[in-house]
């Protein structure tokens, strides 16, 4: 199973264009430890790191690179905080295609490594990714650029790469193959939301072709570094806001509107709200996904599941709904916050095997 095994409904070019490293088809976990402690019955995770590139944006880049191959295009400029520079360098690599890239100032360097292997060009642009700005500047100078040189632009958001963004609702098919009916809660991380919208607009094809027996609510999942959406959505707002983004969460730091009226509107029709949580939440139950359950997540795939665990406390979910945390991305893109989660533990030492077996028979 794979993104492309749901061609017809995202608007697939032809199988010749086709641009794929086996993308799509990802497992939805169920959760053995923390749904229990937590009090819901049915916890799941689907798990994006198991993507190629380990991260959802595989799903955005097969469809975009794709058309862009159909396109004729040479060369692809975007922007990215990591995981869509990583994508869409992979694929362009696999399409021949070259790609140039700017990073926002707060990417982590395991990101950027990951880019640079695939073959991209890189420039990190100061206050890019924090200051609205400076967001709204570069994008205009890079969409005059792409302009230019006849070049393809790929921004992981609906109102500049609305067909790389059909690729990611395949997600919510995915979802709903294993959860075949009932009401089902899903919560997304989001930046400047066009994963979340993607995934809300995957539920309503879903119920448009009578296609499936259950009903998704999609919640949106900010942290408060980067609130542009969630309270906003929570509040009964019709727009989302601009902010100068503060939170260290590498993926989440946008600041920009971009899609949120959109994500606002359709997580409104879906019965979805607003959830924000801090940088430590999100590190905290970055820690536990790991630690509870096997589930190795960058801390922007980790937020939804702080985002539960806000509106557990608030009451907000029942029990027996089926709940879904959209894991983005592994944790091996984010090294530093990896040093975070495993700063109170020793390395590995150097000792013999006497040492060992006494510690072991201690009880670790």
């Amino acid at each position: 199973m794979s993104v492309w095994k749901y061609a017809d409904w995202w608007g697939a070019p032809p199988p010749s264009f086709k641009v794929s490293l086996g993308e799509g088809g990802t497992p939805l976990i169920p959760s053995t430890r923390l749904g229990r402690e937590m009090g819901l019955n049915q916890l799941w995770f689907k798990y994006e790191g198991a993507n190629p590139t380990g991260s959802y944006k595989d799903r955005f880049a097969t469809a975009a690179i794709s058309h862009l191959r159909r396109d004729g295009k040479k060369l692809c400029l975007g922007t990215s905080s990591g995981n869509t520079g990583a994508a869409v360098a992979a694929y362009c690599g696999r399409a021949g295609i070259s790609c140039l890239f700017a990073i926002v100032e707060g990417a982590p360097e395991g990101k950027l490594r990951q880019m640079l292997a695939y073959g991209a060009r890189l420039f990190r642009i100061k206050g890019f990714g924090l200051s609205s700005p400076v967001n709204t500047a570069v994008i205009k100078g890079l969409r005059a650029l792409a302009d230019e040189l006849d070049a393809g632009f790929e921004i992981s958001a609906f109102c500049y790469s609305p067909r790389g963004m059909l690729g990611v609702q395949t997600i919510s098919f995915e979802i709903a193959e294993t959860l075949k009916t009932g009401k089902i809660q899903v919560f997304s991380p989001a930046a400047a939301g066009g994963f979340t919208w993607a995934v809300a607009r995957g539920f309503e094809s879903l119920a448009a072709r009578s296609a499936w027996a259950g009903r998704a609510s999609v919640h949106c999942v900010q942290p408060v570094g980067n609130d542009t959406i969630a309270t906003p959505l929570r509040e009964g707002a019709l727009r989302a806001r601009a902010v100068e983004s503060t939170t260290a969460i590498s993926g989440l730091q946008a600041g920009a509107v971009f899609d949120g009226d959109g994500v606002i509107e359709a997580c409104r029709r879906s019965g979805g709200q607003g959830h924000v949580v801090t940088d430590e939440q999100a590190w905290e139950w970055q820690a536990r996904l790991a630690r509870d359950e096997g589930i190795f997540a960058e801390p922007a795939g980790a937020i939804a599941l702080a985002g539960v665990a806000g509106a557990v406390a608030r009451g907000e979910l029942s029990p027996d709904d089926p709940v879904v945390c959209l894991v983005t991305g592994s944790g091996f893109k984010d090294e530093r916050s990896v040093a975070r989660m495993t700063s109170g533990s020793s390395t590995a030492v150097l000792e013999d095997f006497s040492a060992f077996a006494a510690e072991a028979r201690q009880g670790l």
